[in-house]
């Protein structure tokens, strides 16, 4: 009789076990990955709005007066102080812009995870801070963040 090479039941469903345990442990911690990479992004590209914001104010000594979304604030800084205003954040949601009638004041934020409408000014009466969620909203105002994320993300 010749014998027959292979595996048996009993080792392919432990393989296949071991994949899975594997597979549980790994996929929650790519999609943490993929979720603080959107935020370093998203902030980034506040950072970047808020720099255009900034080097207008030094050539006109204020800021866009009046300002109530990224798209009015597109044709005062563009192409001088900013190539490109970026309008969506890592989430693809809207960020939103605005500024006071004076140009003494603007805010710069992102709804992140959560999304929701970005043309409402986001509450700025709270505590603000480092925030440990995704739907936390990321916040920049007059040149320094309100709220940001920090630390360990839960969502």
């Amino acid at each position: 009789m010749r014998r027959q090479k292979g595996f048996t039941l009993i080792e392919l469903l432990i393989v296949v076990a071991i994949i899975g345990i594997i597979a549980a442990i790994a996929i929650p911690n790519l999609l943490n990955a993929i979720n603080r990479g959107r935020q370093k992004r998203t902030m980034a590209d506040v950072r970047s709005i808020a720099t255009a914001v900034e080097s207008y104010q030094v050539d006109w000594n204020f800021y866009p007066k009046g300002a109530t979304a990224l798209s009015n604030l597109n044709g005062l800084v563009t192409p001088t102080y900013i190539k490109r205003v970026p309008d969506k954040d890592g989430w693809n949601q809207n960020m939103g812009f605005t500024s006071d009638g004076q140009g003494t004041a603007y805010t710069v934020w992102s709804t992140a995870k959560a999304g929701g409408d970005a043309g409402a000014n986001p509450t700025i009466a709270g505590s603000g801070g480092p925030k440990t969620d995704f739907i936390d909203d990321i916040i920049f105002v007059d040149g320094r963040y309100y709220q940001w994320p920090e630390g360990m993300q839960v969502n």
